[in-house]
């Protein structure tokens, strides 16, 4: 066992603390990896606020990237000193969700209570997410680990184990949007940046950003928005119609609101879809009309995680990161320390920050 700092959760919806925890070496298919950065998600947030529940005392954070510094015996492919991005998803290989190339809906339950991380006495510490990276090094499987090349730097990496592919992966692997197609992104933050981002990628025609703030709609355009509309306007389904020219062939909901959900059928074109992103809290409910959908062929399809397959997935953004095609560096707010990230999480709430960033070597 060798002892870190981790940003625990006592207490849902109190201050996260930094303490001395203890970490065990990796057994067998798992990898250390000493963090040189971790960002923070809504997911991160929700989380520890209660919102869909969960075991504690725990810690959090699954956006990350750093060096392997350790690995545990089976493990192939990767070795000591490897830059790797480490993402939540971890996956048998073998259940019939991975066996269908659907990883991210692994059907192999994880049990966090008992993974790596104890208390500094040694009690129960919840790896939250498979990955618990409020921390300075984690061990997860290898199955969650993805090497990357050497000069994508560490902050812009973290984000693609989250943020990144779930934006971008809704409209390529969940949408499979096609050139010339149109799409309604609601939400700019974080996520439905990267998903405007994937939009422009694929090709499509317009892009309709829909957002509560004027803001985040002219940074929408900078990320690829053809057309910014409020959602506070009198029925902004209306206006984004107007920017398509017609209904769109997808619209991706990245935030986890109600209202959204329930307007979010209303901008589809006959044959369009709804991608469902964004993560309500527990028992929220939303509604709609299933005779219209059924009449003109619409949808409604849930994407977890952008359906990524992230030793696929991965390597093509990076790619695309380091041919400037797709911005990270942009993504970032503010970069902290892990002694911040109480104050990094209340700047993340105001919802004007696109991603906030711990950084372990500054």
């Amino acid at each position: 066992m060798q002892t870190i700092k981790a940003a625990v959760c006592h207490e849902f919806g109190k201050p996260l603390v930094v303490e001395e925890v203890q970490l065990r070496a990796p057994e067998m298919g798992e990898v250390e990896v000493t963090l040189d950065a971790v960002a923070i998600c809504h997911s991160d947030i929700s989380f520890a606020d209660g919102a869909w529940g969960g075991s504690l005392p725990a810690v959090y954070g699954h956006e990350a990237a750093g060096r392997v510094t350790h690995v545990g015996p089976g493990v192939s492919g990767i070795g000591e000193g490897d830059a790797v991005v480490v993402t939540l998803i971890r996956s048998c290989g073998s259940c019939p969700s991975c066996s269908e190339g659907k990883p991210v809906i692994c059907s192999t339950p994880y049990d966090g209570d008992k993974g790596p991380l104890t208390t500094a006495e040694g009690g129960k510490l919840h790896q939250a997410m498979a990955c618990g990276a409020f921390a300075e090094k984690v061990v997860v499987d290898q199955s969650q680990v993805v090497k990357i090349s050497d000069d994508i730097p560490m902050e812009a990496a973290s984000l693609i184990a989250c943020g990144v592919i779930t934006g971008v992966g809704s409209v390529v692997n969940a949408a499979q949007i096609r050139a010339g197609q149109d799409v309604v992104v609601i939400g700019a933050g974080g996520v439905g940046l990267n998903a405007i981002q994937g939009a422009r990628i694929a090709g499509a025609r317009r892009i309709v950003a829909v957002d509560m703030s004027e803001e985040k709609l002219e940074i929408a355009k900078e990320f690829g928005a053809t057309d910014g509309v409020l959602a506070t306007d009198k029925k902004p389904y209306v206006k984004a119609m107007r920017a398509m020219g017609r209904g769109a062939d997808a619209v991706i909901v990245t935030v986890g609101a109600i209202p959204a959900y329930d307007e979010a059928p209303r901008y589809l074109a006959p044959g369009g879809k709804v991608i469902m992103v964004g993560m309500p809290h527990s028992g929220a409910k939303s509604s709609y009309e299933p005779v219209v959908l059924a009449a003109i062929g619409q949808g409604m399809q849930g994407s977890k995680m952008g359906d990524t397959v992230i030793k696929r997935d991965i390597p093509w953004m990076v790619d695309m990161y380091q041919q400037g095609r797709l911005k990270l560096d942009e993504l970032i707010s503010g970069r902290w320390d892990l002694d911040q990230i109480n104050e990094a999480i209340t700047d993340t709430k105001t919802g004007s920050a696109k991603r906030n960033v711990i950084l372990f070597n500054r």
